[in-house]
């Protein structure tokens, strides 16, 4: 007896000893599973994250190497809030966001909802609208480049035919170069709101305008009272993005202005690329970069808070 029940130790002992080799094998396959994922994310993420905190806090020319890093502290966002061009761009952008993202949201589920009910060949204006999302920017800017021509361009030959004497001269009149360029963004950025809206449309239940048909509301009855609230987590969802994006916006100003003119298109993105990499302050655009990053953090967390209030009550 007391010899069988060493035996039932060892195999207790032996199956236990088993059952954790087993779980430490697949606990470790896991992790060689997700470990590029880390690795890159540390590599091109975090890393570069606190590296330009750490180069905010300094004077670094790009062109003298490593052994160019000078600390100086704060002194690099004390100068932000005394550059003209960088309050300059501030406002462009402050303005750049307040006037592209509501029209394209309003657009986006105007167009959503029209073409949800009331048009034949849905797919065919879902993709109508959707390609100009996925074609190349640059491209896009090019074609926009030649239809905004001062002299020779469709628009404002167009114009002149209609009566105007002095048309606007786009993207080289320091009025009109931003208005040019976030007119382009609404454009391409329309037929991705189109999309997102009406996914989130076709989670609405039919009954509910059915019912709201019975009781005799009109269309814009039911838009207003069934579709646009029951739409808040994806208007939520593109009200945050939208709002990232268009802090974000570089490529479209970097081919069609270089900023330009006179600075009247410039935003935070691109005089972050022209002082990191044509005047070679890495530093300085590092500070940007951090200050370009709070601005977002600070209005994703106020958007985030009032739709939290709204969700609550």
């Amino acid at each position: 007896m007391s010899q069988h029940a060493t035996v039932q130790k060892q195999l207790a002992a032996r199956e236990k000893k088993t059952y954790w080799t087993r779980r430490r094998r697949e606990q470790l396959a896991g992790w060689l599973f997700i470990a590029p994922e880390v690795i890159g994310m540390l590599v091109l993420a975090v890393f570069p994250l606190i590296f330009s905190l750490g180069l905010s806090l300094t004077e670094w020319n790009l062109v003298g190497g490593l052994s160019a890093i000078k600390f100086i502290g704060l002194d690099n966002f004390a100068e932000l809030f005394r550059d003209d061009r960088f309050l300059q761009a501030l406002k462009n952008n402050i303005g750049f966001t307040v006037g592209t993202v509501p029209v394209t949201m309003l657009l986006g589920v105007v167009f959503a909802a029209i073409i949800h009910k009331k048009l034949y060949f849905k797919n065919y204006f879902k993709v109508a609208f959707f390609v100009p999302y996925i074609c190349s920017t640059v491209a896009i800017a090019a074609v926009w480049s030649a239809l905004y021509h001062p002299s020779k361009g469709p628009l404002n030959q167009l114009l002149i035919q209609l009566g105007a004497s002095d048309p606007p001269r786009w993207l080289v009149d320091t009025s009109w170069s931003l208005v040019a360029i976030m007119v382009i963004y609404i454009w391409q950025l329309l037929g991705y709101q189109i999309i997102i809206f009406m996914a989130g449309m076709t989670n609405i239940p039919d009954e509910l305008y059915e019912a709201a048909t019975i009781d005799g509301a009109t269309g814009i009855q039911q838009f207003r009272r069934i579709t646009l609230p029951l739409l808040g987590p994806t208007t939520f969802f593109l009200a945050i993005t939208s709002i990232i994006s268009s802090f974000k916006v570089f490529d479209m100003i970097k081919f069609l202005t270089n900023g330009g003119p006179n600075y009247s298109s410039t935003v935070i993105v691109y005089q972050i690329y022209e002082e990191g990499f044509q005047h070679f302050r890495m530093g300085y655009a590092s500070a940007m970069s951090w200050i370009l990053f709070l601005i977002i953090m600070l209005v994703t967390s106020l958007t985030w808070i009032t739709q939290s209030r709204k969700v609550h009550y």
